[in-house]
């Protein structure tokens, strides 16, 4: 059955992310719709409107019948093949192209030999070896948030909460209801169960059904671990934890106040705010959740704060590309922080954290990428020399 028009309306008063793309006219190249069409058929599927502008409001398209017959041929050049709607809808007097792609069963469907895959609100396509691999490894366990959550319930799980502030923080129009927005953002399956990476992001309780989704912070007493002075578990919504970290951790550094004429005093924490900021987040969205073993940890001890998650680099990054690049085991899940304006795609926050350390005159941040994910940040500079990257690895191992 076709989109309806307040079907239509809702998605465009959504606007773009990882299950719709706009597109203000068909493009020269009509391959390069069956490519979102093709990284739509390896994720969760979505749908490409025709004759919407960058700012989500409604240009209207034409679209001829050669051009009709030329994106049909496109889409059709899918292998294997998937049947993929496409037709026109005119919409407050203007006609509007929607091409409906559903979450392919037999990945990975290729173009003219090539994958491509949706990542957050961007189409990629897979280029290296171990992209390749990577996606494999995905397509054939499925990545988690995609699955299904058969005892998660709206009625008594779901925080609405959180909802009302998501959709504010997102720019929803408070004319789109919640079940609307939750079809959009593809939060349920087509029986209307939940998924579980609505259940991290938007359960009130999501420990409950992964016991190791939560965000641990130890303090110790000196440089090893000997002496825990305080030790806390953060669950919640994944949001939640970020803010309940961020506040404990607030507490536990130094942190002093700029006053400049008559304006707001400004917080200065002793390692970068924003620092730490990038780093969680960057825990939060990248970590391996079907890691049943391990949970994010945060450990703060005299003279570093180390922040770990469980899995290293996917696959689709290689070490050199570490920082430039961003490719997520989490697909969902990024793309509802990218709609909160969270995350980017291009794997800046690295380059935030490595900038604001420079700025504070602090030892560059230590990466450790094999296995278990650790972010190294150092309270303090050693008077008259620098510390080397070395020499906080000596610790993390003592």
């Amino acid at each position: 059955m076709q989109l309806t028009e307040a079907d239509i309306k809702s998605i465009i008063t959504s606007g773009e992310g990882y299950n719709a793309e706009f597109k203000i006219r068909v493009p020269t190249k009509v391959k390069e719709l069956a490519e979102e069409v093709c990284s739509f058929a390896n994720a969760a599927g979505g749908v490409v409107l025709l004759g919407i502008d960058d700012k989500n409001k409604i240009q209207g398209v034409v679209v001829v019948k050669k051009k009709r017959s030329a994106i049909q041929n496109a889409i059709d050049q899918l292998n294997p093949h998937l049947f993929c709607p496409f037709y026109l809808i005119e919409i407050e007097g203007k006609q509007i192209g929607v091409i409906e792609v559903p979450s392919g069963t037999q990945k990975p469907y290729t173009l003219s030999g090539a994958i491509y895959v949706r990542q957050g609100p961007n189409s990629q396509k897979i280029t290296s070896v171990e992209q390749m691999r990577d996606f494999f490894q995905q397509a054939d366990r499925i990545y988690l948030d995609e699955a299904i959550c058969r005892m998660f319930s709206y009625g008594d799980d779901f925080s609405i909460d959180f909802f009302k502030e998501f959709r504010l923080n997102a720019g929803f129009s408070s004319a789109v209801d919640n079940s609307q927005i939750i079809k959009n953002l593809k939060l349920i399956d087509d029986d209307g169960l939940f998924k579980k990476g609505s259940v991290l992001f938007f359960g009130k309780s999501p420990e409950n059904f992964f016991d190791k989704a939560v965000v641990r912070c130890i303090a110790f007493e000196g440089t090893v671990k000997t002496q825990i002075i305080d030790d806390k578990i953060w669950g919640g919504p994944l949001i939640y934890q970020y803010r309940q970290a961020m506040q404990w951790i607030k507490a536990k550094l130094n942190v002093r106040y700029k006053i400049e004429g008559g304006g707001p005093r400004e917080e200065i924490w002793e390692i970068p705010e924003t620092a730490f900021r990038e780093a969680i987040i960057n825990s939060l969205t990248h970590r391996d959740y079907y890691d049943k073993g391990g949970r994010i940890t945060i450990e703060v001890f005299d003279d570093r704060v180390e922040i770990t998650n469980p899995g290293g680099l996917v696959s689709a990054i290689s070490p050199s590309e570490f920082g430039t690049k961003s490719h997520s085991r989490n697909p969902l899940i990024f793309g509802l922080f990218e709609r909160i304006d969270m995350v980017e795609q291009i794997g800046s926050g690295i380059s935030r954290i490595k900038e604001e350390m420079e700025k504070a005159k602090l030892p560059v941040p230590v990466f450790k990428t094999d296995g278990i994910f650790t972010i190294v940040l150092k309270r303090y500079a050693e008077k008259g020399s620098e510390i080397s990257s070395e020499k906080v690895l000596k610790l993390i191992k003592e």
